[in-house]
């Protein structure tokens, strides 16, 4: 069983059998649903900011989201905080 421990490692799939064939064999981090649901909950509590972003990319983050069934926003705050935890986890083993 593969463990699934990072949304990055969830491939974008072609069809439903390719998607289907993947979840046979994986499974999410119980980590990874953790965080989601702690992100989720911190939008009562959120602050709205401007971010500028180019274009293109931003098309393309939100054909990605869409692709996984996300809002666009959500998934990049999920970004934001899975790299978050990886920095202070990075910075506390020095």
């Amino acid at each position: 069983m593969t463990l699934v421990s990072r949304w990055e490692d969830v491939p974008l799939f072609d069809d439903e059998t390719a998607e289907a064939a993947f979840w046979s064999d994986a499974r999410l981090d119980l980590r990874l649903m953790e965080a989601s649901v702690a992100a989720s909950s911190d939008s009562t509590e959120s602050v709205t900011i401007t971010l500028r972003i180019d274009p293109r990319m931003l098309a393309k983050i939100k054909r990605l989201a869409r692709m996984r069934y996300l809002n666009y926003q959500s998934m990049i705050k999920q970004w934001l905080s899975e790299r978050l935890e990886q920095e202070m986890r990075d910075r506390s083993q020095i």
